[in-house]
């Protein structure tokens, strides 16, 4: 599978968290299909058809991110 790059990755993240941030889905139109725009490419880039699943799997891929990152584990507990 393709992987996006890590930098289109940053950018994907950044975009859809400030769109949530500013709660775009309950915005206008534009907005809310912006949000689902950045949502979709976040999840093609990152092979996933959920858009938290793509959200952890991008930010994983993230210079800087832990190698042995267990915040997943973590919740199950």
């Amino acid at each position: 599978m393709l992987m996006a790059h890590p930098a289109v990755l940053a950018n994907l993240v950044e975009q859809y968290t400030a769109l949530d941030l500013l709660h775009a889905e309950s915005g206008d139109p534009e907005a809310r299909q912006r949000l689902d725009d950045v949502a979709y490419l976040l999840c093609l880039a990152t092979g996933t058809n959920d858009v938290d699943a793509a959200l952890i799997a991008a930010r994983y891929r993230l210079p800087g991110a832990r190698v042995q990152d267990d915040s997943l584990l973590a919740a199950g507990e």
